[in-house]
């Protein structure tokens, strides 16, 4: 979650015209134009450009359980809530207990998830392979016979000499090889490797030589993912995440797909105006920088979102804004459906609060979900209902 961002003064009221969230050329690019005039978007867009990221119809909210517990011994049989809508083209997720040493997850726990996330969305993107989360996903959806695909993630350090990298390899080629590809819908290698390898080693900008070092090791790790599919016979689309301004020109050559981070709370831009600078950043950073490149990678935003509280009082405001579910339902009512309109494809940041980082990092870190850890639906907040097609 890169937090090097900055504001972009602008009004978050779009006009819905057809437009591609993919990163097939200027032709395709969304119109969603802010009050204000072509002229002012266009600055907009150009300030973005230069910085690094990282009405929907409402039904009621409780603080209730989900509801989507088990009727039967068939995970597939489960009770729905009426307050979850298929409304999200996709959904940022790890399996709580997912971190190296301890991995306490659970296919119980990851099945309740499941059933919960098949209500709001038909896709999820994990982040890494350790804890054998992927499998268990792959296990989880098997179970339930929902419809869901998962992005699965692998998460490499440039530090370790691969061995984070090998490790998550081998546990996702176990699980291709034992669910096979039907629930996959690509493999993610990298999450911010390029950013975090410039912070590391001083370097700049994502194409500067710094950069291009970076660019050359994970070019490695996804060339070898891809070796690893062909030796499966295995047709599955590899592609990066990275923070939006932070896509290496030399990376995305070698990718079918570019997932960018875009975080409106760390460029202290106010909530009112957060929905339309996510996506005059995604357009100006991602979906144009793409079209540069033959083939073109399909751009998607990876994690956009907003945090409903703080562990601490110094990091409740980013500035023009509280953390709070208030401003979490605004940004929901001015971002998911407006983004399902015109074709934008992302990631909600995230499905439930993950009490690990708060415990590590503290500030707003672990109040991203839509759910709270125990899978209850914040009290107060309302799912946007604007069904996909």
């Amino acid at each position: 979650m890169d937090r090097d961002q900055e504001p972009i003064t602008q009004n978050s009221n779009w006009m819905e015209k057809g437009a591609s969230g993919g990163g097939s050329g200027g032709g395709k690019k969304s119109k969603w134009l802010v009050v204000g005039g072509v002229v002012g978007l266009l600055c907009l867009i150009a300030v973005g450009v230069a910085l690094g990221v990282t009405l929907s119809k409402k039904s009621s909210s409780s603080s209730s359980s989900s509801s989507s517990s088990s009727s039967s011994s068939d995970p597939s049989v489960f009770e729905k809530d009426d307050n979850l809508h298929l409304s999200f083209y996709g959904i940022a997720y790890t399996p709580a207990g997912s971190q190296l040493p301890d991995c306490g997850n659970s296919l119980d726990d990851i099945i309740k998830d499941i059933q919960i996330m098949s209500q709001l969305t038909t896709r999820v993107r994990l982040y890494g392979a350790d804890c054998n989360q992927s499998a268990l996903v792959l296990e989880a959806i098997a179970q339930t016979k929902v419809n869901m695909s998962v992005y699965l993630g692998n998460y490499p350090v440039s530090t370790d000499d691969d061995a984070a990298y090998d490790r998550q390899r081998d546990t996702i080629k176990e699980a291709l090889q034992t669910y096979g590809t039907d629930h996959v819908a690509g493999i993610t290698v990298g999450n911010e490797y390029i950013l975090n390898y410039l912070n590391a080693n001083g370097g700049t900008d994502a194409n500067d030589a710094v950069g291009d070092a970076g660019a050359k090791l994970l070019i490695a790790n996804i060339n070898d993912t891809k070796s690893m599919l062909d030796d499966l016979s295995l047709d599955v689309q590899v592609g990066n995440a990275d923070a939006g301004s932070y896509f290496n020109d030399l990376v995305m050559q070698q990718i079918d797909y570019g997932m960018a981070n875009v975080h409106p709370w760390f460029a202290n831009v106010s909530i009112d105006e957060a929905a339309g600078w996510t996506w005059l950043f995604f357009q100006g950073n991602d979906v144009e920088l793409a079209a540069k490149f033959t083939p073109a990678p399909d751009m998607s935003i990876a994690e956009t979102g907003t945090r409903h509280k703080s562990s601490d009082a110094g990091n409740e405001s980013n500035g023009p804004s509280t953390a709070s579910v208030d401003n979490l339902n605004t940004f929901l009512d001015t971002f998911v459906c407006q983004a399902n309109a015109n074709g934008t494809e992302y990631f909600f940041f995230e499905f439930f609060d993950e009490e690990w980082k708060d415990a590590q990092f503290g500030g707003v870190e672990g109040w991203w979900g839509l759910f709270n850890a125990n899978r209850t639906l914040k009290d107060g907040l309302t799912i946007p209902d604007c069904v996909l097609s």
